[in-house]
């Protein structure tokens, strides 16, 4: 995509999670308030990122994926789904079914985990 690791997390956060604010993104990227405020400067820049007044109070801001932003990680989540296919396109019958069971086996203990 074109973005470090750390803005390209920022923004997917942002695309996928809906607008936060600093220290809410700050925490879900386990990082402290001034290295996010320095990300969310360089996705803003890049124009992929804006600031947003709180509609329920003015002094808050949100940051939110701007359309270039979502975009920018809908086509990056297209391409890694195209390879990811061409991929799995190659392999054979027992691979496949391999991997069928590696995947149940998976979502099993997904469930298991969400169960407690």
């Amino acid at each position: 995509m074109g973005l470090p690791p750390a803005q390209a997390s920022v923004l997917s956060v942002l695309v996928c999670g809906g607008a936060r604010t600093l220290s809410a993104l700050a925490d879900v990227e386990q990082v402290k308030a001034p290295t996010m405020t320095r990300i969310v400067d360089a996705l803003e820049r890049a124009g992929l990122a804006q600031r947003l007044p709180d509609a329920d109070d003015r002094r808050k801001l949100s940051i939110a994926a701007t359309v270039a932003g979502t975009r920018l990680i809908q086509q990056g989540r297209s391409r890694r789904v195209k390879a990811l296919a061409q991929l799995l396109a190659d392999l054979d019958r027992d691979e496949r079914a391999t991997l069928n069971a590696a995947i149940a086996l998976l979502a099993r203990l997904q469930t298991r985990k969400s169960g407690q």
